[in-house]
């Protein structure tokens, strides 16, 4: 039997990766491995949610859990970046 995982994902990855890079133009003194550091700052404060396909949470998810998820994502990538400003201010490389 041949097993394929490669459909597999963390749910929140794209979407935390699109919301970093939006927010990329505020932070124009940031470097690449920064928002790195932003990204995985944020996804390990948020839930995993391991899916094969987006759509098919989607499509189970009411309008509130919707909500809930856009609000968590902003609260977290927000707080993502700051952790990472104040620990830069604090060890400058």
């Amino acid at each position: 039997m041949v097993f394929n995982f490669e459909q597999v994902h963390n749910y929140y990855e794209r979407l935390v990766f699109e919301g970093v890079a939006a927010r990329a133009e505020f932070h124009p003194d940031f470097t690449m491995d920064m928002f790195s550091d932003v990204a995985c700052v944020a996804l390990n404060r948020l839930p995993a949610k391991y899916v094969r396909h987006d759509v098919d949470l989607m499509f189970y998810l009411s309008e509130p859990e919707r909500r809930a998820i856009d609000q968590a994502l902003d609260t977290e990538i927000q707080a993502a970046f700051k952790f990472v400003i104040e620990r830069m201010t604090k060890n400058p490389r």
